[in-house]
Parts: structure tokens; C-alpha cells; sequence
């Protein structure tokens, strides 16, 4: 007997919102001769090249981008992963350690990376902490069905 509920809807939530940390903006650096705009790839050259301007990636963050994709992969994985409780917890709280590690990563390249120019912040830089208490509440509603299930098998 496996009773999946609520932390499936809030794993999904998880993986949501740092789908969207993921891919899209995180803010803007304004640099007296351009902007750059902050993704968890790196920091892409904003506008048109006109006049040999430079385009593309300014600097690359790979770490960011892995760090961030699997703390998107990973609430998705343990959604499939309900018949194996310990592990589902286990996953819940390696998930956990990755929001933290990419909460400290990203407030490095976002205020020491560029020190001493203007970063404009996304509305998106609070997927992490969303993410960070769905995956908790997940957590305690896995152990509340372990003791739901441990409790039913003394019955019988």
C-alpha cells in the first residue's frame, strides 16, 4: 500500500518553479558601456551589434546552470519514486542542499562577480526559497505517510 498525495502536487510545484529559475532571466547588470542580462547560462550581452559591438555571452556559468538544472531534475525524479520512501526522503533533502548551494552561487555571481555596478533582480531570484519550503512540506508529508503506513501494518 503506497499513498502518494499532497507531496507529489508539491514536488511537481518544486520542479516548477525552478524550471522557470532555470530558463529564464534572472535580472540585469547595467555596465556603463552595456547591459548584461543574468541567466543561469552566464551573462548574455543585451541589444543589437551595431559598429563591431561585442554579442553573445560576456562570461559563461556553467556551475549555476548545472546546479540549478538539477535541482529541477530532481523533484521530478522523486515523484516517480513513491514506492521507495527512504529514498524519496532522501532525495527530498539532497534537494534541499542543491537550492542552498544555488542560493550561494547565484548571490556570488550576482554581487561579487561584478562588483560595484547595478544589478537589477528578477522577481524570479525567489524560485529557490519557493521551492526550498515545497520540498520541505514535502518531506513531512512523506513522513506522515510513513507513519500512516507503519500504524495500518500494526493493525493488521
Amino acid at each position: 500500500m503506497v499513498i502518494q498525495r499532497w507531496q507529489s502536487i508539491l514536488l511537481l510545484v518544486a520542479a516548477g518553479v525552478m524550471a522557470c529559475f532555470t530558463f529564464m532571466s534572472l535580472g540585469q547588470v547595467q555596465m556603463p558601456e552595456q547591459t548584461l542580462d543574468f541567466t543561469t547560462l552566464g551573462f548574455r550581452i543585451e541589444g543589437i551589434a551595431t559598429d563591431g559591438a561585442p554579442t553573445g555571452y560576456h562570461t559563461r556559468t556553467w556551475a549555476f546552470f548545472i546546479v540549478s538544472l538539477m535541482s529541477f531534475i530532481l523533484p521530478l525524479l522523486n515523484i516517480f519514486m513513491f514506492k521507495n520512501m527512504k529514498l524519496q526522503k532522501t532525495l527530498c533533502l539532497i534537494e534541499v542542499f542543491f537550492l542552498l548551494a544555488l542560493v550561494a552561487i547565484g548571490c556570488s555571481y550576482g554581487y561579487w562577480y561584478f562588483d560595484g555596478y547595478q544589478v537589477s533582480w528578477s522577481s524570479l531570484i525567489v524560485a529557490p526559497l519557493l521551492a526550498f519550503v515545497a520540498d520541505i512540506m514535502a518531506y513531512n508529508r512523506i513522513c506522515a505517510d510513513q507513519r500512516l503506513l507503519r500504524a495500518a501494518d500494526r493493525i493488521r
